[in-house]
């Protein structure tokens, strides 16, 4: 699977995709795959602040539960209320099913995140 190149990633599978100051959070496809079937999405309400690494969530699977982490510090602005219904999005549209939205606190964040070819080689 390609990964968007619009998209910045980080080494815990996570993908943001910025738009002015705001950026849609979710997983990438690698991290779909290790996962399995999901089951479960538990996220966090709007409002909530996160830093930069820190766990906003988890994502359940028939296999495992696991974190996740915001790749960037700001302030949950949208939550994706259609997961709670529907998880297995996240396995048939990882790249498009997007798990929450930031409003970033601190843009340049983004910069130090890895690009689509550096995640590529990440997880080869």
């Amino acid at each position: 699977m390609a990964y968007p190149t619009s998209f910045k990633y980080t080494k815990d599978h996570e993908w943001i995709d910025v738009t002015g100051d705001r950026g849609k959070v979710g997983i990438s496809d690698y991290a779909q795959q290790q996962l399995g079937d999901v089951v479960y999405v538990e996220l966090p309400a709007v409002g909530t602040k996160l830093t930069q690494g820190q766990s906003f969530g988890t994502i359940e699977s028939v296999k495992a539960v696991s974190e996740l982490y915001s790749p960037v510090t700001g302030e949950v602005v949208g939550v994706n209320d259609a997961l709670k219904s529907k998880p297995e999005q996240v396995n048939t549209d990882p790249h498009g099913s997007w798990l929450i939205v930031l409003e970033l606190t601190n843009p340049s964040e983004v910069n130090a995140l890895l690009d689509a070819s550096q995640y590529s080689d990440l997880v080869k």
